[in-house]
């Protein structure tokens, strides 16, 4: 069931108009803020877009974004009606990335939030810790990762730079659970060399890695035990294979292309233990 939305926007909020304040052209940046007010306005424009579409984690990034930008129009300014204005703007604004905020948090606590990431075909900069930063907060300990494809050389490395970044912290990660598929063909040795491999390199760094095999496994899902769940459709095999090993992306995840996938991310107050 859907839970309710936050509080209803202020009448005063756009959504056609591509400026938070009618200024005419003739005078619009004619103290040198037109560059501001431009960026200011589209992406107060957007966030209020993502406001109505009910993505309310990107659009409350968007008015934090917009309302730094027309502070700095207000600071800019020497025509007092236009910081009038703005200020007036911006105080709207502010109030409504709050009520969102609050709507984000009470989300968080009845286990009820849910966001989501399209990544689309070719796209880069998605490394892991684009999608994982965020959620990887200093009290994290323990992981669970649920991937049926850790079998091929290819998924191992990309098992391996996930465990990279998790001792890279700032989390403090003292056991990571893997619960994969064998491979049941001529790559099996392989599988299991290359994970004892991993499992006895985390151990320098005070990390346990503990590996179970299912045969039924299908699902992909990764959860940390500060409440964090992300779901990648393509688990962590969503980079396509490089051009070449000495070409842009081979090393870093950022700047290799992506297949096309969905990641959701959710928030629960209990994290299922495999």
């Amino acid at each position: 069931m859907r839970s309710a939305p936050p509080p209803a926007r202020p009448a005063a909020l756009p959504i056609a108009v591509p400026v938070p304040v009618a200024v005419p052209m003739s005078r619009a940046g004619g103290d040198g803020t037109a560059a501001l007010e431009r960026a200011g306005a589209e992406t107060v424009k957007r966030a209020v877009e993502l406001d109505v579409a009910s993505r309310f984690q990107e659009s409350l990034v968007c008015y934090q974004e917009g309302i730094d930008l027309l502070l700095q129009v207000v600071k800019a300014t020497k025509d007092e009606a236009k910081k009038q204005r703005y200020r007036q703007k911006i105080s709207e604004y502010m109030t409504r990335a709050e009520d969102i905020k609050k709507h984000i948090e009470k989300e968080k606590e009845d286990g009820k939030y849910h966001k989501q990431i399209r990544i689309e075909e070719n796209a880069t900069g998605f490394g892991y810790e684009k999608l994982f930063q965020e959620y990887l907060t200093e009290i994290v300990s323990e992981v669970w990762v649920e991937d049926p494809y850790i079998r091929h050389v290819h998924q191992l490395y990309n098992f391996l730079r996930f465990c990279e970044m998790l001792v890279k912290g700032p989390c403090k990660v003292k056991i990571i659970h893997l619960l994969t598929s064998c491979d049941e063909g001529t790559g099996r040795s392989q599988q299991i060399s290359g994970l004892e491999e991993i499992q006895e390199s985390l151990k320098n760094y005070g990390v346990t890695l503990d590996i179970a095999f299912s045969s039924s496994i299908h699902d992909r899902e990764i959860r940390f035990n500060n409440g964090w769940m992300i779901k990648i459709g393509r688990g962590l095999d969503y980079f396509k294979k490089p051009q070449g090993r000495f070409s842009i992306g081979y090393c870093d995840f950022d700047l290799r292309p992506c297949h096309e996938t969905t990641v959701d991310v959710f928030h629960t107050k209990h994290t299922k233990k495999m």
